[in-house]
């Protein structure tokens, strides 16, 4: 190789691994780029929260609500998932049993409730 095009190859080499470098931190930095572990995360969370939607929608959705309300208020903040799961509010349609997360992501919405 001449050594013009051995001096000129060298730059042109170490720019494009600085820029590959620049364009991996701008992406997932600034670019929205995640890796599985991040998307899966937020995915597992996206779909807890509107399992305990559901939830909540169903605990408001019967008759007494207000008077069921006011029972779960009386219930330690501890102990109020397993009220919502006697209750079988945190059971998604089609689902036999309910996930444990669920009905205690449903207690705290169904607090925001109490406060109202």
């Amino acid at each position: 190789m001449k050594p013009e095009i051995k001096s000129a190859v060298k730059p042109a080499i170490w720019g494009a691994v600085g820029g590959a470098v620049a364009a991996i931190i701008i992406g997932f930095a600034w670019g929205g780029w995640t890796t599985a572990g991040t998307t899966q995360r937020m995915t597992d969370e996206a779909l807890l929260a509107s399992r305990a939607a559901i939830c909540v929608a169903q605990f408001v959705k019967q008759p007494n609500h207000q008077e069921k309300l006011a029972e779960l208020e009386k219930v330690s903040s501890w102990n109020r998932h397993e009220a919502i799961e006697k209750g079988g509010w945190d059971k998604m349609p089609g689902q036999q049993e309910a996930v444990y997360d669920v009905s205690r992501a449903c207690a705290d919405g169904l607090e925001l409730l109490m406060e109202q």
